[in-house]
């Protein structure tokens, strides 16, 4: 049972921190450090990546009008706008995908540890300041998610390739960084980034299952899917608050709290 309220809690967690420009493998390298479960390595390295699966969900069940391409109440009628948005939507993950497939091994032994998860929390944080400030009383030249050319989706897709090679970036906050350089509303850059989330994640998460097999123990199993509901159920209210908030506010305060949170992570490691 303690194991599945530690479950309950990491869902928590991933569901705030995955929607947020603030780096979830932060926020789950702290969790782990205070509340380990009681699992195998193997298991907990599947589980803080297929835990995510909750957290898309969210994502599918919120835009599923945006993503959906068919529409059966005009007879199975193909939208090509919505098949647009998925072409791009592919293209933007390509650089990510291929570094990902061959090089996540190599990444996970030589970059997942404390000191570079902190100096990208903190150097990711700054550049949100930076950017921010940068473009304060500017008006962005892509208001609407259709608008956003191949060209444009590629360059977002190349910021994304930084959260995959370095730990603590941010999926999120990296391409929402690259959308805002290029000219992109706060609104579309999170759309499009949530909607990045859903191959990039599905992708990774196929991969590890295989990895680990699908010979589940009774508890294993459960603290899985406890850990996806919660992400899914969290995921839902993050996200419908992050698109109102970003109606009316920018991202600076996420990147100071990056500079905390990489400040804190930096100390309690070094002791």
């Amino acid at each position: 049972m303690s194991e599945i309220l530690k479950a309950v809690l990491y869902g928590i967690v991933e569901g705030i921190t995955e929607w947020l420009p603030v780096s979830s493998t932060g926020h789950m390298i702290l969790l782990e450090e205070v509340m380990p479960m009681k699992v195998s390595a193997e298991f907990w390295n599947m589980f803080l990546v297929v835990v995510q699966l909750g957290a898309i969900l969210a994502v599918v069940l919120l835009f599923w009008n945006k993503i959906f391409p068919f529409r059966f109440d005009k007879g199975s009628v193909i939208d090509w706008k919505v098949m647009d948005l998925w072409g791009k939507i592919i293209v933007a993950c390509i650089p990510a995908g291929i570094v990902g497939v061959l090089f996540d091994d190599w990444l996970e032994e030589h970059f997942y540890n404390f000191w570079v998860v902190a100096i990208m929390l903190i150097l990711v944080g700054i550049v949100f300041i930076l950017v921010e400030n940068w473009n304060r009383g500017v008006k962005p030249v892509i208001r609407k998610t259709e608008e956003l050319t191949y060209k444009a989706v590629l360059l977002i897709g190349l910021f994304q390739l930084a959260a995959a090679v370095f730990p603590g970036t941010s999926r999120s906050g990296a391409t929402i960084i690259g959308a805002l350089m290029i000219g992109v509303s706060r609104r579309v850059a999170a759309e499009f980034t949530f909607f990045l989330a859903i191959p990039v994640m599905f992708g990774a998460s196929l991969l590890k299952l295989l990895g680990f097999g699908f010979s589940f123990t009774g508890t294993e199993l459960g603290i899985l899917i406890v850990g996806m509901v919660v992400s899914f159920l969290v995921s839902v209210l993050v996200i419908q608050f992050l698109m109102e908030y970003i109606r009316k506010h920018d991202f600076k305060a996420f990147g100071w709290y990056r500079i905390i949170l990489g400040g804190v992570v930096l100390l309690y490691f070094s002791r």
